[in-house]
């Protein structure tokens, strides 16, 4: 049995409160990796392609002011 199948069996014995407090720290750690990578690819100028588009749409008259 590899690592990950031991973890979802004993995932799937959790009581439901347990499995609830479970599902939330999960779901926070997830949302902060995906934070901390996307921070990391704005500063290394990986998303910039996302700002000329817009730029590009505006100029273009399909993007509406905010």
């Amino acid at each position: 049995m590899t690592k990950v199948e031991e973890i979802q069996a004993a995932i799937e014995t959790l009581p439901e409160d347990e499995y609830a407090r479970f599902r939330r720290w999960f779901t926070e750690s997830d949302w902060e990796k995906w934070d901390k990578q996307l921070e990391e690819d704005s500063r290394a100028g990986k998303l910039d392609f996302l700002i000329k588009e817009a730029d590009e749409e505006k100029v273009k008259g399909r993007l509406p002011e905010l």
